[in-house]
């Protein structure tokens, strides 16, 4: 009984309609038992419950195995507030002694982030990156995944958006959308000078995009942001951070001059490659939270 009811969701999840399930479980009751089809859907059967058994308890031994990983790794942390944390050793002292003199930032964490740790800041942009890249996958719509009813749904939807434009929301976005953008671009270009940075400034930008996707609809984004645009400019920023950062680190760690001028501290053109990195990080964050809306509300970009 239960197999059954997993065969139906299934056959749910897939998109077949009751019709179908039940024209398909007709056939099947009318090939001969003895017949040699049966025999193979026997054994087809047979190897799909193997398979379904076998998956389900590799799934578990995963989840359990991440879990106690995990579980060890946290209790062996050092305890909070003890001497030999790694916040109460040299390494903290050394980013804000030596901070703005070997990274021309003057926000600390800018420099930390961008300079000393620009790694572990690569590896959270690819995340976001390659996150976006799983919902692209999954519910990116295209003619092999989309039949002639959803597609027809599609078009209605989109003829219902353009007919119940808000004249008055599209005018005060017009307004709103600029400053946001305006905002955004301080916060990313100042990020080596005062709190804010790729991230936040990133984030503001991906709003406004966000914001007027849902005034004007995703046709209108699309005549200036396309899937094309997005690929362009999320791969260009992470292989221009890959590229410049893996260049000063070679450099810096064979004791090489690196010949990137670290600038006067306070000045907008300052602090090395991080004023660089700051806008790759915003653009990658900018086109991925737009990504994140446009592929969970309309299947595209």
């Amino acid at each position: 009984m239960a197999s059954k009811k997993h065969s139906r969701f299934i056959d749910w999840v897939n998109g077949d309609t009751a019709e179908k399930v039940h024209e398909y479980k007709f056939i099947q009751k009318t090939v001969p038992p003895h017949s040699e089809q049966a025999h193979d859907e026997v054994i087809s059967t047979r190897k799909a419950r193997l398979f379904n058994i076998s998956y389900e308890i590799s799934a578990v031994l995963v989840c359990v195995i991440l879990v106690a990983v995990l579980l060890f790794t946290v209790f062996n942390l050092p305890l909070f507030g003890s001497a030999g944390n790694p916040a109460s050793n040299e390494v903290a002292e050394r980013y804000l002694e030596k901070g703005l003199e070997e990274t021309g930032a003057v926000n600390a964490v800018a420099g930390m982030i961008l300079d000393y740790r620009a790694f572990d800041t690569f590896g959270e942009s690819s995340v976001l990156f390659i996150a976006v890249g799983c919902v692209m996958i999954l519910l990116m719509r295209d003619k092999n995944n989309i039949s002639a009813t959803e597609d027809s749904l599609e078009e209605n939807e989109r003829l219902i958006e353009i007919e119940t434009n808000d004249p008055i929301l599209q005018k005060i976005v017009l307004l709103i959308v600029p400053c946001i953008f305006l905002f955004g671009i301080y916060v990313i270009l100042n990020g080596h000078l005062s709190p804010g940075g790729g991230f936040s400034g990133g984030a503001i930008m991906g709003a406004g995009l966000i914001l007027f996707a849902v005034s004007f609809g995703i046709d209108a984004m699309q005549s200036f942001f396309s899937i094309k645009t997005f690929k362009a400019i999320t791969t260009t920023a992470l292989m221009c951070y890959a590229t410049l950062k893996a260049y000063s680190f070679f450099m810096g760690a064979n004791g090489l001059e690196t010949g990137i001028p670290l600038g006067t501290p306070g000045a907008i053109l300052s602090s090395g490659l991080i004023l660089v990195l700051d806008i790759c990080v915003g653009l990658i964050v900018a086109c991925t939270m737009y990504g994140f809306y446009s592929l969970f509300a309309r299947g595209d970009i």
